[in-house]
């Protein structure tokens, strides 16, 4: 690792909101708020298609695993920052660092590849609907959704090699609520060029490419949407993909913002408000859409809800 023991032990200290005083019990209300919403939202999500019957297709499907995957990345970052906003213990351990490294860069790249996934969904749904079912069969719907975790696996687990391979032995204080890459990587002493290489590569990668293949999957579906010859038709149409296409253009505007930048544009102040947005209000973003802009969606949620009302009564 390139590490003494000496730095193991005292592994690192998070900054992030140590500046803001008093107004820290605030964010502590503010973030815990959002946090229980976005867990229940997803949670009632995941539930709701597991159980209706109505809502047991691809497209529902890849949606319960986003929404999975989502909550997975929030619980590895949000409870340790509350932690740290209440009790005021912002030390972590090195390999207490490089875990929530890991599992937050592999459960974010999962979630690009997952909207990967949804954008194909809909091409097919849209430009071949009468192949829609023999084309999205189950066996490929699993192969997508396990080759989606996988991916993310292997991508966070590059990410951390490069970034903890090298050796820390200058300030530990990290300029961030998480250990998140380009902070950490700023703490390095020495020569970062391969390393900040490294990063970037990956993360072109990841988001290059899953976005050149959303791009893809968008220019066949707007091809296809203007051949409609009625505005009915065509507005119908859009609306199956309206949901996706917003969380895709948030998801992918504070990623690229976040990673595909260059070490010395690193602002704190500026950067954890994009990380606050990257990892509590996406999240949410998620199933408000998808509640507020599907029918079927809203369908089940309420019978859902008022199957359980008549069940107490």
């Amino acid at each position: 690792m390139g590490l003494s023991n000496a730095t193991s032990w005292r592994g690192f200290v998070f900054l992030g909101f140590s500046s803001w005083g008093d107004l820290q019990r605030l964010l502590f209300a503010t973030f815990l708020f959002l946090y229980l919403i976005t867990l229940t939202s997803n949670v009632f999500i995941i539930l709701v298609i597991r159980l209706d019957s109505h809502l047991h297709t691809p497209m529902y499907l890849f949606l319960s695993y986003l929404s999975f995957s989502e909550t997975c990345y929030t619980l590895g970052i949000i409870p340790r920052m509350l932690s740290g906003l209440v009790m005021g213990d912002q030390a972590i351990s090195y390999v207490g660092c490089a875990t929530q490294m890991f599992f937050s860069a592999a459960w974010a790249c999962t979630n690009c590849f997952l909207l990967t996934v949804m954008g194909f969904d809909r091409y097919v749904a849209i430009c071949a609907p009468l192949h829609y079912v023999s084309r999205m069969h189950p066996t490929l719907c699993a192969q997508l959704v396990v080759t989606s975790f996988l991916s993310g696996y292997l991508f966070g687990l590059g990410m951390t090699l490069v970034i903890f391979r090298l050796p820390f032995c200058g300030s530990h204080e990290i300029q961030h609520f998480f250990c998140d890459t380009p902070p950490v990587l700023s703490l390095a002493c020495g020569d970062t060029g391969l390393s900040e290489l490294g990063i970037l590569i990956l993360s072109l990668l990841v988001l290059l490419i899953s976005f050149s293949l959303l791009t893809i999957s968008y220019a066949y579906i707007l091809s296809a949407i203007l051949r409609i010859p009625s505005a009915e038709g065509r507005k119908k149409a859009f609306s199956t993909c309206a949901s996706h296409l917003t969380v895709v253009i948030v998801h992918y505007g504070c990623a690229s913002f976040m990673y595909l930048r260059p070490k010395a544009s690193y602002s704190l102040e500026r950067d954890q408000l994009i990380a606050v947005t990257y990892t509590v209000v996406t999240p949410l973003l998620n199933p408000i859409v998808y509640s507020l802009r599907n029918r079927a969606v809203q369908t089940a949620l309420k019978n859902a809800v008022q199957g359980r009302l008549l069940g107490k009564g």
